[in-house]
Parts: C-alpha cells; sequence; structure tokens
C-alpha cells in the first residue's frame, strides 16, 4: 500500500508538470559530456576551485538533500556519478519546480558549470535542467538496498540500478566472451550461426523443448547443442569453426542448471582430444589472466589456480576419490548394488557404463576442486565420441571439472558412419525404455558423415559456469541477466 501511494503521489507531480507543459518523457537530450570524463578531467582540480567549464549530462537522480535555499542531487549515468548543486538565488523560481515535482528515480537533463565544493566533492552548479523520465515507482531504499533474491532476479533492471558489485558481473561476462572470441580468431577459428530451431534435437543427452511451425506444418525442437551442425560444417570443407550462443534443455532448475544458457563450441579438423585440451588451457589461461590479472583465484572460499591443471583417467578417478574398483569384466548386477549401496540410483535401462558415470559424478566429481581433465569416459554415455584407441568400452573424450563442476567437455569425434548408425540404434532403444534424453536419429548427419568428416577434435564450454567461477557465485542465476522464474501470481 505504501508503494502505491507513492506511486499516486508521483502522477500528481507529473500531471503537474504536464500542465506546466514541461513533457516528462522527452524524445532526445543532447550531452556533451558521460559523468566517467568529467571526473577523469576535473577530478584532480582544488576544492573550491570553479572551473568556469559549462557542461551538459544525462542520469537518474539517485539521492536528493534539500537545505532551505540549496539542495543537492547524486545522479547516475551508465559510466558514474556525481553531486549535482542547485541554488535558489541562481534558478529562481525553477528551484521550487525542482523540490516539488522531482524525484528519486527521475531521469534528467542538466547543464552547468563544473567545480568542486569546499569540502572536495566534485560537483556540477546547475544553470538549466528539464525531466527525460518521470519515474513512477520508488527505487529500494539506498541504505536497506534490493535483498530479496528472487525480486532481484525478477525485476533485474532495480537490481542492476541498486547493487552496482552486480553490474559489474555482466561486464566481467561481456568481457569474457569477448576475451574467448579473439583468442579463437586469432587461432584461426570462424565464428559461424546454426540452427536454433531444429527439425531433429542432437548433439546432447538432454530433453527439448518443442515447437509448432504453422506454414510448415510441423514440429521443431529449441536446440539442446549446435554439435551435429557445427560438424557438418567441417564435412563441409571449413576447418575451424566455432559458436557461442543459446541452448535450451528442458530439465530442472538448480544452482548449476537453467533451461536456456550459454555454450561455446569449437571444432578442429585434424585435431584429437588431447589436441583440444591443449587448446583449452591455452584458452582459459588467456581468459582468466585478462579479466583477473592473475591465474590463481578465490571461489567461494578456494583457491583455484589456472595455472597448473591436473589430468586423471575416468576409472582411475573413481578408485582415487570414491575408494571404489570398478571394471567393465564385472556383472552389471554387482555395479547395480554398488550404485544402490551409495545412494545412487541405477534406473532398469542403465548399461555398465552409465553406471559407472552416475557414481563418477556423484562421488568424484564434487572432490575435484582444482582445474582437472578427466580422460576417456565410458562408451555408452559418449555416443557422439570416437572409440579409445586402446579399450573399445571407453572414448576418446574428456570433461573439465573445476570447484566440483563441469565447465568443459571434449571428444576426438566419432567420424565412423557404420559405427554412428549403431550409436543411433543403440540410443532409440535406450528411448524406448524409457531415456528421455536419449540421443534422436538423424540420418541426414549420416550423410553428411558418409560423405567424409576429417579426423575432428571437438569441444564444449559453459559459459555461464566459468563465470559462476570468474565473479564468484554460487548459483547460475546470479550470472543469466534474466533468470528462469515461475511466473507471478496475480
Amino acid at each position: 500500500m505504501e508503494e502505491t501511494g507513492e506511486r499516486e503521489s508521483r502522477l500528481k507531480r507529473l500531471e503537474t508538470l504536464e500542465r506546466n507543459n514541461d513533457s516528462p518523457y522527452k524524445s532526445k537530450f543532447d550531452r556533451t559530456h558521460e559523468i566517467k570524463s568529467i571526473r577523469e578531467e576535473f577530478g584532480n582540480i582544488s576544492a573550491g576551485e570553479k572551473t568556469g567549464k559549462v557542461v551538459r549530462l544525462s542520469g537518474r537522480i539517485m539521492a536528493l538533500r534539500e537545505h532551505g535555499k540549496v539542495s543537492f542531487a547524486d545522479i547516475k549515468d551508465g559510466t558514474g556519478s556525481i553531486q549535482l548543486f542547485l541554488n535558489l538565488n541562481n534558478l529562481g523560481e525553477r528551484y521550487k519546480e525542482f523540490t516539488s515535482l522531482y524525484d528519486i528515480g527521475d531521469i534528467i537533463g542538466v547543464e552547468g558549470e563544473v567545480f568542486k565544493t569546499k569540502r572536495g566533492e566534485l560537483s556540477i552548479e546547475v544553470k538549466e535542467f528539464t525531466i527525460l523520465a518521470k519515474s513512477l515507482r520508488p527505487l529500494p531504499e539506498k541504505w536497506h538496498g534490493l535483498k530479496d533474491v528472487e525480486m532481484r532476479y525478477r525485476q533485474r533492471y532495480l537490481d542492476l540500478l541498486i547493487n552496482p558489485e552486480v553490474r559489474e558481473v555482466f561486464e566481467v561476462r561481456a568481457k569474457v566472451i569477448q576475451s574467448i572470441r579473439e583468442f579463437l580468431n586469432r587461432k584461426g577459428f570462424l565464428e559461424v550461426e546454426t540452427p536454433i530451431l531444429q527439425p531433429i534435437p542432437g548433439g546432447a543427452a538432454a530433453k527439448p523443448f518443442i515447437t509448432y511451425h504453422n506454414a510448415l506444418d510441423i514440429n521443431l525442437f529449441l536446440r539442446i547443442a549446435p554439435e551435429l551442425y557445427l560438424k557438418r560444417l567441417i564435412v563441409g570443407g571449413f576447418e575451424k569453426v566455432y559458436e557461442i550462443g543459446r541452448n535450451f534443455r528442458n530439465e530442472g532448475i538448480s544452482v548449476k542448471h537453467n533451461p536456456e544458457f550459454t555454450m561455446l563450441e569449437a571444432y578442429e579438423a585434424y585435431a584429437d582430444y588431447k589436441d583440444i585440451k591443449n587448446l583449452v588451457v591455452e584458452m582459459l589461461q588467456e581468459v582468466v589472466s585478462k579479466v583477473k590479472g592473475e591465474l590463481k583465484i578465490n571461489y567461494q572460499g578456494e583457491k583455484i589456480d589456472f595455472s597448473n591443471f591436473k589430468e586423471i583417467v575416468f576409472l582411475e578417478a573413481i578408485s582415487e576419490y570414491a575408494g571404489l574398483e570398478l571394471s567393465f569384466s564385472q556383472e552389471h548386477e554387482e555395479l547395480k548394488e554398488i550404485a544402490e549401496k551409495n545412494q545412487i540410483e541405477a534406473r532398469e535401462y542403465y548399461g555398465k557404463g552409465k553406471i559407472m558415470a552416475e557414481i563418477f559424478e556423484k562421488l568424484v566429481e564434487p572432490k575435484l576442486i582444482q582445474p582437472t581433465f578427466v580422460f576417456d569416459y565410458p562408451r555408452e554415455v559418449s555416443p557422439l565420441a570416437r572409440t579409445h584407441r586402446e579399450n573399445p568400452n571407453l572414448t576418446e573424450r574428456f570433461e573439465l571439472i573445476v570447484a566440483g563442476r563441469e565447465i568443459a567437455n571434449a571428444f576426438s569425434e566419432l567420424n565412423d558412419p557404420r559405427e554412428q548408425r549403431k550409436r543411433f540404434e543403440e540410443q532409440l532403444l535406450l528411448r524406448e525404455k524409457g531415456d528421455e534424453e536419449a540421443q534422436s536419429f538423424d540420418e541426414d548427419y549420416l550423410r553428411a558423415l558418409e560423405v567424409g568428416l576429417p579426423p575432428t577434435g571437438g569441444l564444449g564450454v559453459g559459459i555461464d559456469r566459468l563465470l559462476m567461477l570468474l565473479t564468484d557465485k554460487y548459483s547460475i542465476r546470479e550470472v543469466l541477466l534474466f533468470p528462469q522464474l515461475r511466473p507471478e501470481k496475480d
């Protein structure tokens, strides 16, 4: 009710402005400076000094302080904030207009002289001012801020206005993505775009979102991964390609998962997963160094060292971190019993490799804090990866785990169309048994493989999870501008 009353008061002030022929929603304001440039040019002047420099700037009122015949306001633009000084003697009747009709949250344009107060505060002595956009809702109170987590995510515009550290997260996000692009471009990779609406969802183990195309009278799927299209481009003669874009998976929401998220996928012809591992190390070290200034970062109380990447193979990791000796020579029932003894679900359609993968995810992954490459995953959970050269039960695949979470996934890509067909057929059987995340059968992709896919190394990096590390955020929602939420109740 308090906010409703404040809104009504602001509406009345808006109506008064309109009666005074001062439109509260302007179409344009010509400014000569941003606040940051004023601070850079005049920040070193002496206390009490007037510059004689008249500037025009604009921003949102973040604070108001009235002291009789003088008032102070703090305004903020996209580069910083600065104090305004308003004097009755200079502004005459317009001074009363400002103090009675302008509110915290209003966006204004001002013209005035740059000076520094006797207390040393760089300020603008306002000569002219105008309303640019009237705010009809009060901002959260300055000292208490916007604390409610769900409100912060739902009303991200307020979160960005009130909590400057939130804005910094998304400035880091932009810098990370830019750094990745610069690195890959320099390495000769070509940035491409592949379809988001796909007739067959593929490239990952995930349940897709389904939509309908009226003109074509068909169901389409929001992509769960761009992988199969990017490898079609390798078949087509591009030897190094990458894409940074949104993927969509119809799965649960958690601190690690959001239904839409950003991935980097990159593919290099004539490379294998060991080459891709070297690429990942070089890329992450460059990105982390650019963003953080060093390779050792703090994350949730842990010191993470990107100057030192550990390596271990999948089954050895289970032995070392879970104390379990697993092998493919064991009976299926024995592996199932081991899983269930450790409170890990083993569904009827899980094969040996899937049971091992579930054990790894629950018992090993959370213990891998320092950057660790885990090599050689079971064939069953890697339907697009090349069979290992030394063990037919495994594939040439690695995951990079940092702070207990998968950050990157890479393969030597399976390029034998006969073997890929068998893998797709196995996935169809899993789907029939109830696995909603099994790969779909993609005949056109097989046709592309039959044209000929050169030996290829492929990589996927979760941009959001990387951002969580670099900004010390525990939840993925903190690094997404607009995370998925339930609709508000009426």
